[in-house]
């Protein structure tokens, strides 16, 4: 059940690439009592192989039944099934560089771990090397940062998102400092 200071059941975390998502929306699952969704857990399979599109939003759609959840994900595919679900996204719009930086430690650490992250699928370190492939997650951010940051506020003020609350947060100490006045 929700909390007086805290009435959101279902939160979806959005942000860049690396911008810390899954690490926020697991926080707020174990302090709040809810279900943790990653998306791109339910979207990979072994082998950086990926679902279709109708399995993964099947996924999305049966995840996001349940009552209470945070979800991690930007996956515009499937927004259509969970935004009408979230009551609250949180939208971690912090810089590029910060993200870059996140990003970057994140995916070093992953690799040096080696880290099992979703199916059988390890970090590539290699493949981030290669900029001008969408296996590389640098690219990826540079593909994407700035087409967010443009869609975002677009997507929020869209008559069929009004009942969403939006939380923004544009640097990782303001929104460690929300946290830590929940």
């Amino acid at each position: 059940m929700a909390t007086p200071d805290f009435p959101y059941s279902r939160i979806i975390v959005v942000g860049a690439t690396g911008s810390g998502k899954s690490t926020l929306a697991e926080r707020l699952s174990k302090h709040f009592d809810l279900d943790f969704i990653e998306l791109d857990a339910l979207y990979w399979l072994p082998g950086w192989n990926h679902l279709s599109e109708t399995d993964f939003r099947a996924r999305v759609d049966k995840a996001t039944r349940a009552p209470r959840w945070a979800m991690a994900g930007n996956y515009s595919v499937a927004r259509d099934v969970s935004w009408p679900r979230a009551d609250a996204v949180i939208w971690l719009d912090y810089s590029l560089w910060t993200v870059f930086w996140q990003l970057t430690f994140r995916t070093l650490r992953r690799w040096w771990r080696r880290e099992l992250l979703w199916g059988t699928n390890y970090e590539n370190f290699g493949n981030h090397f290669k900029l001008w492939s969408d296996d590389s997650l640098w690219h990826w951010l540079f593909k994407t940062y700035w087409r967010r940051k443009r869609e975002y506020p677009e997507q929020f003020a869209r008559a069929e998102h009004a009942h969403l609350t939006v939380i923004r947060f544009e640097t990782p100490e303001e929104m460690e400092s929300w946290l830590a006045n929940l």
